[in-house]
């Protein structure tokens, strides 16, 4: 009679093992830890709280309980916590591929459920493994811009974290004090150890090698995508790799080319774009390109960093602050911070065609609405003939060809 799955002997690598697993777990335990920690502060970068246009899953009740208002310092903020979930992401799925190939025999075991105790816990692995394997291929391919999920990445991918991380706690709770054993202990026993192993061709402190020279390897080829120069080219794996796409003062990376969005060159030529600008009470004012030039201009060093975990270095903008141009259409009461502000843009395909952004980002004297960047005006593909720029704030909120910022109505 035939070994089957479910059959001990059926499973012959001698790499399984308490001791294998327990490793792998271990990592895993940091690793997701921080993957969990800066996909919640990613969320809390939109502010979802602030307005319905920034809030993707608008039925998270009290799974919403940790937002607080986004800062604007330090300015390189979001470019570092998403950069380190997007890297630290990838790194880690030779590590998850191995942990679920230590641990497939327990999959087969037979009776399903011996207990009631028993039960629960194979219904709790069940949404670890699926949970865990939903959240990493989604991300994957955010990361990769290919949209081939049912239904928006935002809700799908926060749900599912809460979903996995819950069941992911529960395991660990049980789990880790006997990992930590597995891993101090010299002998390998336990019902993960093959009944009838084959003859080994590698140790497993072999197979760890191999498998963090894999989670090296994807480290090496994703982390170059939050810098630029040199070591962008070493990308290998993320859309925004490679070289720049383009040279001179405009030549730095971008999400979504003025094509793309179905921006039509007529509407943004400077004797037809006018910015709209309406405050509280209603006042209105409208400014042309060249009536913005003539209001003071500030500059600003600051980065652009996405949520599929691309940036740029620090790019040299200039333009009109943002609570300038509050002020011409909503003059606060001395001392009194500046609105929350929705910008429009003329965008129109894509997600973000208007964003809101808080008071104390529109107060920060950094925050811009830029009309050149490095010194040049800005390309098509940059948000000519106007775009937001602030501090720590994720790229979709730094909004590109804007037509309309109306402060006070979020």
């Amino acid at each position: 009679m035939r070994d089957t799955p479910a059959s001990p002997s059926f499973w012959r690598s001698p790499l399984r093992g308490p001791w294998f697993t327990s490793v792998l777990g271990l990592v895993l335990l940091l690793g997701i830890t921080v993957l969990f920690v800066t996909g919640l502060v990613s969320y809390a970068a939109y502010n979802p709280d602030l307005s319905r246009i920034n809030d993707k899953t608008p039925d998270k009740g009290l799974l919403g309980f940790y937002l607080f208002a986004w800062p604007t310092d330090p300015h390189w903020l979001y470019r570092l916590t998403q950069g380190v979930h997007v890297t630290l992401g990838v790194t880690l799925i030779p590590v998850l591929l191995a942990k679920l190939w230590s641990v497939v025999p327990k999959l087969f075991a037979l009776p399903p459920a011996r207990s009631l105790t028993h039960a629960l816990e194979r219904v709790s692995l069940l949404l670890l493994v699926g949970g865990g394997l939903f959240e990493f291929v989604t991300g994957v391919l955010n990361v990769q811009l290919d949209y081939l999920f049912p239904g928006s990445f935002y809700p799908l991918h926060f749900y599912g974290a809460w979903v996995f991380f819950a069941a992911f706690v529960a395991h660990a709770v049980l789990k880790v004090p006997a990992a930590v054993r597995n891993v101090r202990k010299a002998r390998e026993e336990g019902e993960l150890v093959a009944s009838r192993p084959d003859p080994p061709t590698v140790s497993r402190r072999g197979a760890l090698w191999f498998v963090g020279g894999g989670s090296l390897l994807l480290f090496g080829t994703t982390v170059g995508q939050g810098f630029d120069g040199p070591l962008r080219r070493t990308a290998l794996l993320a859309p925004h790799g490679g070289a720049d796409p383009a040279s001179g003062p405009n030549g730095f990376q971008i999400n979504k080319t003025a094509a793309y969005a179905g921006i039509d060159r007529a509407e943004t030529a400077e004797d037809a774009w006018r910015l709209v600008v309406v405050g509280r009470a209603g006042r209105t004012v409208r400014l042309g390109r060249t009536e913005l030039t003539q209001l003071p201009l500030y500059s600003s060093a600051l980065p652009i960093a996405c949520v599929e975990g691309w940036s740029t270095s620090d790019q040299w903008w200039r333009g009109v602050r943002l609570r300038d141009l509050a002020a011409l259409v909503d003059l606060p009461a001395e001392g009194d911070d500046p609105p929350d502000v929705l910008v429009e843009s003329l965008q129109r395909r894509g997600a973000f065609r208007r964003a809101a952004l808080r008071g104390n980002q529109v107060a920060d004297p950094r925050s811009l609405l830029a009309l050149y960047v490095n010194g040049e005006p800005l390309s098509a593909d940059h948000g000519y003939p106007a775009r937001v720029i602030v501090p720590a704030a994720p790229g979709v909120l730094n909004t590109k060809w804007v037509a309309r910022l109306t402060f006070g109505k979020v």
